[in-house]
């Protein structure tokens, strides 16, 4: 399956002045994949995984001299590194922090090198070594996108169509139609890859929604790698009940009234370190970066993955496939983390990705925004409205108070249309208007 993350790394494939490459993200979003897909464009690709073979790590505890470290990989793996002929890959690199501090030294020995390093629980082991600071580059993957999905199903033309298409101008019904069926497949599937191939290859929603369990199983057994043993009820409790709680300003009471706030604010952040949640921090939005007016201790969540966290919630994914648009109207949460999770995976991938959101609080009345995004120079709020016609209030508030926001942004089940200072697009449209990463999408037409 075709995947974003595939055109940065021939990019990076082709680059004079290379590091070596660290890819970043959750478990089982695909990073093992695309690396050994990659392995294509070489004459060899040899692949070392840490986790499956831990005596590895030993070969780096001497020294971090690169000649003697590839000759001794070279030997179990058995087969010769050559620089510029070979793609090696360091596969579940956190269980061996010397390898990611070796990583520089292979660099700057060895430039003619491609190195591919990656690791579901990279970012514990990055906390607590000396990074290579400007000796490596970085790549973020998440799970796969709505376009990403077009793909995967061979539906290329939509895929251009979305990409092209014109808001002043409405798709044509039946198309219109037969993209939020795809999405409400998508919507029930989800984009961990597992999932994805599932469907593809059965056609069976009952099949997929049993990779999800896996899925779900498998983070689950993950907690105790990077948790005490004490915060296992925690972080389990959190694990539940955050998709419970999408759309909405954490309070820690919402989650458990037997526990507090500083026994789960720590499993939140491993939870979020492990790249299972998302934090969509709260920003007044009066200028650019969003970041610089960013409060850290208001926040709202969004899950790795939509159908997962439905999963998790036990709700029925039937009804996706037989009324999607009964159950986007529904779902309001859910179909909001959709939104969120599309902007994620639309942005640039070399830099960790932060998602923002507005409120103000007033004794009459308050208001919020979904999302704040940073389009160019501009500030654009945008609106996840699930149901048909519904009030848009906060959003003409947030124009008229935020003067260097020219217009809003409305997804919904409705038509392209703009009105009233506001650009409504098809809930299926986020990559066409915030698809940052305008030449990886291309790239999958």
């Amino acid at each position: 399956m075709k995947r974003l993350i595939d055109y940065h790394l021939r990019q990076w494939v082709k680059r004079t002045h290379r590091k070596p490459l660290v890819l970043r993200g959750a478990r089982q979003v695909g990073k093992t994949h695309v690396v050994r897909q990659l392995g294509d464009v070489f004459e060899d690709i040899v692949e070392i995984n840490f986790e499956l073979n831990p005596r590895v790590k030993e070969i780096f505890e001497k020294d971090l001299q690169p000649e003697r470290i590839l000759k001794a990989l070279s030997l179990i793996a058995g087969k010769r590194i050559t620089p510029g002929k070979s793609l090696l890959f360091l596969d579940e690199i956190q269980d061996a922090p010397r390898a990611i501090t070796a990583l520089r030294y292979l660099y700057e020995s060895l430039p003619d090198l491609h190195v591919i390093a990656a690791g579901s629980l990279l970012d514990f082991a990055l906390d607590s070594i000396s990074v290579p600071v400007g000796r490596i580059t970085y790549l973020y993957m998440h799970p796969m996108s709505f376009m990403e999905f077009l793909k995967a199903i061979q539906q290329e033309l939509l895929i251009e169509e979305i990409l092209n298409h014109k808001i002043e101008t409405p798709m044509p019904e039946p198309v219109h139609d037969k993209l939020l069926e795809y999405l409400g497949v998508y919507m029930a599937v989800g984009g961990m890859p597992a999932a994805v191939k599932c469907w593809i290859e059965t056609q069976d929603i009952a099949e997929c929604v049993n990779v999800q369990y896996a899925l779900a199983d498998t983070y689950r057994q993950d907690f105790l790698k990077y948790s005490k043993r004490f915060q296992f009820k925690y972080i389990n409790l959190l694990f539940e009940q955050i998709p419970s709680q999408l759309g909405n300003p954490v309070k820690y009471s919402s989650f458990s009234q037997e526990y507090r706030k500083r026994e789960l604010e720590p499993c939140l952040e491993l939870l979020h370190k492990a790249n299972i949640i998302h934090k969509v921090l709260h920003s007044s939005g009066n200028g650019i970066p969003l970041g610089a007016e960013a409060s850290f201790d208001k926040f709202k969540l969004i899950f790795l993955d939509i159908a997962l966290s439905q999963v998790i919630l036990g709700l029925d994914y039937k009804e996706w496939m037989l009324k999607p648009q009964q159950e986007f109207i529904n779902k309001g949460a859910i179909t909001e983390a959709f939104v969120g999770q599309e902007l994620l995976a639309y942005a640039n991938p070399t830099c960790q990705s932060q998602l923002y959101y507005w409120f103000r609080e007033a004794r009459s009345s308050t208001a919020e925004i979904d999302y704040l995004t940073q389009h160019e120079q501009a500030i654009i709020p945008v609106e996840v409205k699930s149901k048909f016609g519904g009030s848009l209030k906060s959003l003409h508030l947030f124009l008229q108070t935020h003067e260097k926001s020219l217009y809003g942004v409305r997804f919904s089940i409705h038509n392209y249309s703009v009105y009233d200072h506001i650009h409504s697009y098809p809930l299926y449209a986020v990559a066409g208007i915030f698809g940052d990463d305008k030449a990886a999408i291309s790239d999958l037409i």
